[in-house]
């Protein structure tokens, strides 16, 4: 026997159109989200131990060829500044932003979600693995600390980019930086899903021209902008681009053909 997805359109003859999705049809979606459970939350442990175990390598290979071992500056600083586990945790979830509409979106309607069902139970699903990543993040965090730098001076988790060791900042920023992958993953997915390979390509090219644009715009002011500069404003900054993403979501997949 199949499975179908509660619908959010009423269903009783003569009703009014309800204004959004009912609770039922975007928890259904949440857990339609979850079917993949080894790639949603094993996954993201595996590139960030990878990730990490690089880091070390990387301070190793300094070790030997300059002989700045564990305690010394050198190697600190080495650990400290390249922070791969948090670039390549984030790359990752742009893959996970894409497969959680590209594949999900054409069975999830098939089952008998809506598409605003869909889009909006996706946005949670994504708040979802951005918190556990956070989490994760955190307990990582606490065992360097426990362990002072993993008994050898090892800095992984305490760089300047995921807030020097400040436990809120490192929670903050992993979270919105997990959340912001996925929502730019999950928008080229819906722009991919309504106009195919083409669409996706203007899609990139429109960013990237937007992103120039900004820049020619803002480089004559980089010297205040930088004496300015707060850390919320990246906050901000991060909003705005998932709210784009699920607002892109919503529109391309509502036209969208089920492949």
């Amino acid at each position: 026997m199949s499975t179908v997805l509660p619908s959010s359109r009423p269903r009783t003859p003569g009703a009014s159109r309800a204004p959004g999705p009912r609770p039922s049809a975007v928890l259904a979606v949440l857990r339609l989200q979850s079917v993949k459970r080894f790639e949603t939350w094993a996954t993201p442990l595996v590139v960030l131990a990878v990730a990490l175990a690089f880091t070390v390598l990387v301070a190793l290979v300094v070790w030997r060829a300059t002989g700045a071992g564990p305690g010394s500056p050198t190697f600190e600083d080495v650990s400290r500044g390249n922070q791969a586990g948090i670039w390549w945790l984030v790359g990752y979830l742009v893959y996970n932003g894409v497969q959680s509409v590209g594949t999900t979106f054409p069975l999830a309607l098939s089952l008998g979600a809506t598409r605003r069902a869909f889009a909006l139970g996706t946005l949670l699903h994504h708040v979802r693995v951005a918190a556990y990543v956070a989490a994760v993040v955190l307990v990582l965090r606490g065992l360097e600390v426990l362990t002072d730098q993993w008994f050898v001076g090892l800095h992984l988790l305490d760089g300047p980019v995921v807030g020097g060791g400040d436990p809120v900042r490192l929670v903050v920023t992993v979270f919105l930086a997990s959340l912001v992958a996925m929502a730019v993953g999950g928008a080229f997915a819906a722009v991919w899903v309504r106009g195919g390979n083409r669409a996706t390509g203007a899609a990139g090219v429109a960013v990237g021209l937007l992103v120039g644009v900004a820049a020619l715009v803002l480089v004559p002011a980089a010297a205040e902008l930088a004496d300015a500069f707060r850390a919320w404003w990246l906050a901000v900054a991060a909003l705005v681009v998932v709210a784009v993403g699920a607002a892109v979501q919503v529109v391309a997949l509502r036209g969208a053909s089920v492949r």
